[in-house]
């Protein structure tokens, strides 16, 4: 029979504390990039003749680095549904009999 368990206990917990963490942060990110947030412009990859163009290019960048932010959050859940699978496959083997 082909076991689908390929990390620990401990690992699959801290994988789905780290997912959590990135979930959280990115969707936020994500929001804040999609309001077009003044403090983090630093953060969207601009250049000089971007600013000459008019806001709307800048807009253009800022809602690209919102996708960005949401598909990485979305990458994040789905490592979140994997550990959790692994949290679980590591508790129905302590009660399996050897």
């Amino acid at each position: 029979m082909v076991s689908l368990l390929c990390c620990g206990p401990k690992m699959a917990a801290c994988g789905i504390v780290l997912s959590a963490w990135g979930v959280i942060m990115l969707v936020l990110l994500g929001i804040f990039f999609n309001v077009h947030s003044a403090v983090l412009i630093e953060d969207v990859p601009t250049t000089e003749d971007d600013f000459r163009e008019g806001p709307d290019k800048i807009y253009g960048l800022y809602n690209q680095v919102s996708y960005n932010c949401f598909i990485a959050a979305g990458l994040y859940v789905l490592l979140g549904g994997f550990s959790f699978c692994q949290v679980r496959l590591n508790k129905r083997k302590e009660y399996m009999v050897r």
